[in-house]
């Protein structure tokens, strides 16, 4: 568990009331990381929600052949500040990672864990609606960037 006024600290946590912020501080714990620790793995399960605290975390793309593992390549695609929501996956199907987190220095996270806050969602749909409207402007976020890159590299 962690503190409830821990995750006010953040905006994805804005739209919620002071039960639901309570409900999802139970079900969240702080997670602290050394450089080159992965997070998680592209096409692992996606058990988790994650809020950057302090550190730097970067997502990288992981291309590979699923016929042969061995010919894998890696993109850098972007790193999170502190205050970035990742680990999205958790909570939309198929509930698996679509990229790699990895930490570039020591790391202190907030981990929330994806099944129960599913699980509070279906029992609340107002909750539901919040979280995933918070979800879409995550991932349109990371959209805009990922085109500004795309941009970028071919000017």
């Amino acid at each position: 568990m962690v503190s409830p006024e821990l995750l006010r600290r953040y905006p994805f946590f804005g739209a919620f009331d002071e039960a639901e912020v309570g409900d999802i501080a139970m079900i969240a714990e702080e997670a602290f990381y050394q450089a080159g620790d992965p997070v998680f793995e592209v096409d692992q399960p996606a058990t988790a929600l994650y809020v950057l605290v302090e550190g730097s975390v970067e997502i990288w793309f992981v291309a590979m052949d699923k016929h042969e593992p061995e010919l894998r390549k890696e993109f850098y695609v972007s790193e999170f500040n502190p205050g970035d929501v990742f680990g999205i996956s958790a909570l939309i199907e198929p509930y698996i990672y679509t990229m790699t987190a990895l930490v570039t220095s020591a790391t202190r996270l907030i981990r929330i864990d994806g099944l129960e806050l599913r699980h509070l969602c279906q029992l609340d749909p107002k909750m539901e609606a919040a979280v995933m409207r918070r979800l879409a402007k995550a991932a349109m976020d990371r959209l805009h960037d990922t085109r500004v890159q795309l941009l970028a590299a071919r000017a």
